[in-house]
């Protein structure tokens, strides 16, 4: 009989996917505010994520503990800090610990309003506008809400989540690993997310968010355009104003073009 001592504790590497929140600004005031307006707009994409707290743009700290007890009330979860000298050490001495980036990016970014850009707490991707049409101017786990009428799998491909009824305003429905189908509408104030592409078959009225976790490729389809936000691969748009006559409430298809968030008529 083996009398090797069961291991209680091992190491193992691990790839975390995190989000960078890039500071333009040591005004705590100032980086708040950007991101409670960041949050009551992205609604649950950014829930629940670690975040890195990027301050190499700083000359001088913000008060650490307030961001990082700002960032905890939004379920965000800052883990660590990029920083060089003094900035770095008050970050440490906060609780966050020294992390380095690889190329400069840690995870796929969300997008930040260009006219926000030099005072908010921001994700690195930049900024979301609407193609053929004049711009108007964030996987997160988050939880399934309402009632989910079934999933199935693609032959070799990750689960797709077919949903056959409407959503009401408050419900959440996350597919995590794959597409999500709506058969219905997605009224105002619901949210669909999905770690792959977005089908919509009736009108889309709520908030769609698609590539969740980093997927450029991923699209949002709809027979019926009427959102109040547009996101994929946390380049996000949120729409305040009507969008044109070839686009409102007309069949849709929403893509990324480099860092750039392109809506088509079908």
């Amino acid at each position: 009989m083996s009398t090797t001592p069961k291991i209680a504790l091992d190491f193992k590497s691990a790839t975390l996917y995190a989000l960078r929140a890039v500071l333009h600004s040591a005004d705590t005031g100032e980086l708040i505010a950007a991101l409670d307006r960041r949050m009551t707009e992205a609604g649950a994409f950014y829930e629940n994520e670690p975040v890195v707290l990027d301050a190499q743009a700083l000359d001088q700290s913000p008060d650490w503990a307030a961001l990082i007890a700002a960032l905890r009330r939004h379920t965000l979860h800052p883990i660590g800090v990029l920083a060089e000298g003094a900035l770095r050490d008050q970050a440490l001495a906060a609780g966050l610990a020294p992390v380095e980036v690889s190329g400069g990016r840690p995870a796929p970014a969300k997008a930040a309003d260009p006219a926000e850009a030099a005072a908010a707490a921001q994700p690195t991707r930049a900024s979301a506008a609407e193609a053929d049409a004049p711009p108007a101017k964030a996987p997160a786990d988050a939880p399934t809400e309402g009632t989910p009428a079934a999933a199935s799998s693609a032959e070799g491909g990750a689960a797709t989540l077919v949903i056959r009824q409407p959503l009401r305003s408050g419900q959440r429905i996350y597919a995590r690993g794959g597409d999500l189908v709506v058969i219905g509408m997605v009224s105002q104030g619901a949210e669909v997310i999905a770690d792959g592409n977005i089908h919509v078959y009736g009108p889309l009225r709520g908030k769609a968010m698609a590539g969740a976790r980093g997927d450029t490729r991923a699209m949002i389809l709809t027979t019926q355009l009427d959102p109040e936000l547009l996101a994929i691969a946390g380049v996000y748009r949120v729409v305040e104003t009507r969008l044109s006559d070839n686009l409102h409430k007309q069949p849709a298809l929403v893509q990324l073009d480099g860092d750039t968030l392109r809506i088509r008529p079908l």
